[in-house]
C-alpha cells in the first residue's frame, strides 16, 4: 500500500512538472552564452567578469532585438565601439564603466580601445 502511494505521488509530480518544463523558452543560438575562447579572448578567464561583460551585450540585444548588434557588441572580446555604444544606450553609470574597463583589461589581456564619447548631459 505504501509503495503504491509513492508511485502515485511520483506519477502526479511527473505530470505536473512536464508542462512546466515544456513551457519554458527553448534556447536558440543567441541565448547560449558566448564562450571565452569563441570570442578569442586572450586574457584571464574570470567567470564573474566575463559574464558581466556578456550581460551588457545581452541587455543591448534585448533592447533592440537586432542580432547584428548582439554580435558586434561581443566583437574582439567586447573591445569594439559597439560595446561602448551599448554602455551608453543602457545608461551604465561612470563608476560601473570604470569597473567594466578593468574587467575588459583582464579578459582581453591588454588595454581596451572601444570608443566611447563622453555622455551628453
Amino acid at each position: 500500500m505504501m509503495c503504491s502511494r509513492k508511485i502515485k505521488i511520483s506519477v502526479m509530480l511527473f505530470l505536473v512538472l512536464i508542462p512546466i518544463f515544456t513551457a519554458l523558452p527553448h534556447n536558440h543560438n543567441l541565448s547560449k552564452r558566448s564562450n571565452f575562447f569563441d570570442l578569442e579572448c586572450k586574457g584571464i578567464f574570470n567567470k564573474t567578469m566575463f559574464f558581466r561583460l556578456d550581460r551588457i551585450c545581452e541587455d543591448c540585444y534585448q533592447l533592440f532585438r537586432e542580432t547584428s548588434i548582439h554580435r558586434l557588441c561581443k566583437k574582439d572580446c567586447f573591445d569594439s565601439k559597439w560595446f561602448g555604444e551599448c554602455l551608453k544606450v543602457l545608461l551604465i553609470p561612470p563608476e560601473e564603466i570604470t569597473n567594466l574597463q578593468h574587467f575588459l583589461r583582464v579578459v582581453n589581456g591588454s588595454p581596451i580601445t572601444f570608443n566611447m564619447s563622453p555622455v551628453q548631459t
